[in-house]
């Protein structure tokens, strides 16, 4: 039955996605898409309840792997912490600035207030990231790679310094393709001052 019912989610989904491709977000109905699955509005509110819940979905959906990777892949305990947070900054930045990413990031804000897709990108994509932040910091303080400090305040420091270039120009719609240099750049300007701040002291003898 559990096997039944994952394939029947993975069909709304898959219908879903090639709705939302072809009317947008906002213009997108749940009885398009109920009537392109099949079956009663019912059962397509058993798995979903609501249209901002099966768009996030189906972001996620395309967009998981990628994410997951940027953290996965980088290594906490490495002698050369701040090479390694250089590196996930890169990886960060070139995954929230990709086209699909941006384009759904500037969806959410634009439906806040009116929409509960805003609020679902915080709760799960802007804090969960926080979190997977956090826990690499929290291996690289207590290896004694970053000081003794709280890793979910760390964290936000990070993740918001690697943006603090971008994010005004984002936010007025007004930032066109991201390069990788520019994003090179954006990085090391952004760790060097976080590691001013969060790295460990040399001794002086």
């Amino acid at each position: 039955m559990a096997k039944k019912s994952d394939t029947k989610r993975q069909h709304i989904l898959s219908v879903a996605a090639q709705v939302f491709q072809e009317y947008g977000f906002e213009r997108t109905s749940m009885s398009e898409i109920c009537a392109r699955v099949g079956g009663s509005k019912a059962t397509l509110y058993n798995y979903f309840p609501s249209k901002d819940e099966l768009f996030f979905e189906v972001m996620t959906l395309s967009n998981n792997t990628e994410f997951e990777a940027v953290f996965r892949s980088t290594d906490p305990a490495a002698d050369d912490i701040a090479a390694s947070l250089r590196d996930f900054g890169r990886r960060w930045l070139t995954f929230l600035y990709s086209p699909n990413v941006k384009a759904n990031r500037h969806l959410a804000i634009s439906v806040s207030g009116r929409s509960d897709l805003g609020r679902l990108m915080y709760e799960r994509g802007v804090l969960r990231g926080q979190d997977l932040a956090a826990d690499l910091l929290r291996t690289a303080i207590g290896l004694g790679r970053l000081r003794q400090a709280d890793p979910v305040v760390a964290s936000r420091h990070l993740l918001s310094l690697l943006e603090s270039e971008l994010m005004e120009r984002f936010l007025f719609q007004l930032l066109g393709e991201v390069s990788e240099e520019e994003i090179k750049q954006v990085t090391d300007r952004a760790i060097d001052v976080f590691m001013a701040a969060y790295g460990v002291p040399c001794i002086k003898r």
